[in-house]
């Protein structure tokens, strides 16, 4: 009998234990609106803090963070500025659909401040590039669906990994 098709018998204690490690070692996504936080490590969280809803004061934080006007933001979310305003106040939080397309918006911009090395200033002058894998068109100008961020971090990652986008 050959050796070569024999199986090893499963190891379920050992499995566990990477799986743990694995779990601890799992990049966990953060973040900090009015006052709040929000955290979320794998793709059932994020569902949860999109269910529960997210303050509108995340469309300011992304703002920020890509160094844009709220005004430009609310476009892309299609928000219109009166009932940011309003809702801002009140301290209302995004439906989900809202709070989903700002979520992954904002995973976005932190991956891509990862993959530009933690300088903020050149992924904003890339976001705002027209970029030939896009068609000539800035990135920014994808965010306004789920299909055009998946675009866009797929940009990112061929910049990660030594294909220029």
């Amino acid at each position: 009998m050959d050796n070569s098709l024999q199986t090893t018998r499963f190891k379920t204690s050992e499995s566990i234990k990477k799986a743990r490690i694995r779990n601890e070692n799992m990049r966990k996504s953060s973040l900090n609106v009015e006052g709040k936080t929000f955290t979320w490590s794998n793709r059932l969280e994020r569902v949860q803090v999109i269910r529960n809803g997210i303050p509108y004061g995340i469309l300011e934080v992304i703002s920020k963070k890509i160094n844009s006007p709220v005004k430009k933001v609310l476009n892309i979310v299609g928000i219109p500025q009166t009932t940011y305003n309003k809702k801002k106040v009140d301290q209302s939080l995004l439906d989900s659909r809202d709070s989903e397309l700002v979520l992954r918006i904002f995973e976005l911009i932190d991956f891509g401040v990862d993959v530009f090395d933690q300088k903020d200033k050149k992924f904003q002058r890339w976001i705002d590039k027209p970029n030939l894998s896009l068609g000539g068109v800035p990135p920014f100008q994808f965010l306004d669906t789920i299909s055009g961020i998946n675009e866009v971090k797929f940009c990112l990652n061929r910049i990660e990994y030594g294909n220029f986008a």
